[in-house]
């Protein structure tokens, strides 16, 4: 049995607002096993970024708060941990890449500068060495002439450069887990495919976990070995990459794959969309967070949420069209009768 690295069970995240407590994400339970790769995906606006800060803890200095649950990483409850202990976590044991690597950057400062910083940090390393391991470092992410590049700014590199820079400092402390928020959502076609490969050559020869945040079920299909789907805050399906594949058994999640042009028939044809947009933070509907949108909505699902059903072997669906199939274990005493 393959061993847990990072195991988040019914972890709530919240933020304060003058009309009180406002749920980003609803008791959701994710893990990643060590050397495995975990895609997160949904729609803009379901969570994905929320959950990422919240494992780093970073949630807190955006507003938000762990309001319940556990975030266990390697044993360790992060939830619990001070600010001080996680400090010491992020950047060495857990390493994160942000959505957009230009704003990641702090443009006053070289990215070699930036990169030498965790490893003196991290590693006490004196200046000398952080900055010759950060041109080797710039040398593994693929980067050209790294002696040149390490004394240059962001500014001064391209897209895709920046976004390996972003990866060198993620990787500058070999982590243990990887969290990649959408890494290729502002670069081209070409540059998402070098960015993608890089990551799995460099967990391959690192051994690392990654946990992969996109609404791409593209670069999902590509990277993962288990999909997580995500919908307003809540963890509607889960399972194996082939199992989503092949057997998508969520509405939404079906929506999701049916939009990837081509993905059914010949393309050319027409694209399919879901119909209306994802609810406001605070505003989901009654039942179901997915009901008023779902071609499949019945009286239940506009009353009351279901539990995750287990559809297949560890393939869970949160759907009321597989109420005869047995509950999740962690459900089972949150079913509320029809």
């Amino acid at each position: 049995m393959a061993e847990k690295l990072l195991e988040i069970r019914k972890m709530t995240v919240g933020f304060v607002t003058d009309k009180g407590l406002v749920k980003a994400t609803d008791q959701i339970s994710i893990a990643v096993d060590k050397g495995q790769t975990v895609c997160l995906v949904g729609e803009s606006g379901s969570g994905k970024s929320v959950t990422s800060l919240a494992i780093m803890r970073l949630i807190e200095y955006a507003g938000g708060i762990v309001v319940e649950g556990n975030i266990k990483f390697n044993g360790q409850d992060l939830a619990a941990a001070k600010q001080e202990e996680m400090r010491k976590i992020r950047g060495d044991r857990i390493a994160m890449i942000f959505q957009d690597p230009m704003s990641a950057l702090n443009p006053v400062f070289t990215v070699g500068e930036q990169i030498a910083e965790s490893l003196r940090l991290h590693q006490n390393k004196s200046p000398q060495e952080a900055m010759k391991m950060a041109i080797e470092l710039l040398k593994l992410v693929g980067i050209p002439a790294p002696e040149i590049r390490v004394k240059q700014y962001p500014h001064e590199l391209s897209g895709g450069m920046c976004q390996r820079i972003v990866i060198a400092i993620a990787l500058a402390c070999n982590p243990e887990l990887l969290i990649a928020d959408e890494p290729t959502t502002a670069l081209d076609v070409t540059v998402q495919a070098q960015i993608l490969d890089l990551l799995r050559k460099l967990q391959a020869e690192l051994g690392m976990s990654i946990l992969l945040i996109t609404h791409d079920m593209g670069v999902a299909a590509e990277m993962a070995d288990r999909i997580a789907v995500m919908y307003a805050g809540a963890i509607v399906e889960e399972g194996s990459v082939e199992e989503i594949f092949d057997h998508p058994s969520h509405p939404y999640t079906v929506g999701l794959l049916q939009s990837i042009p081509g993905f059914e028939g010949e393309r050319g044809g027409e694209l399919h969309t879901i119909r209306g947009s994802i609810p406001p933070i605070g505003q989901l509907p009654t039942g179901c967070r997915f009901n008023p949108r779902c071609p499949h909505a019945m009286d239940i699902c506009r009353s009351q949420e279901p539990p995750s059903f287990m559809v297949a072997d560890d393939h869970p669906a949160a759907c009321w069209l597989f109420q005869d199939k047995p509950v999740q274990a962690d459900d089972k005493d949150e079913v509320r009768q029809a």
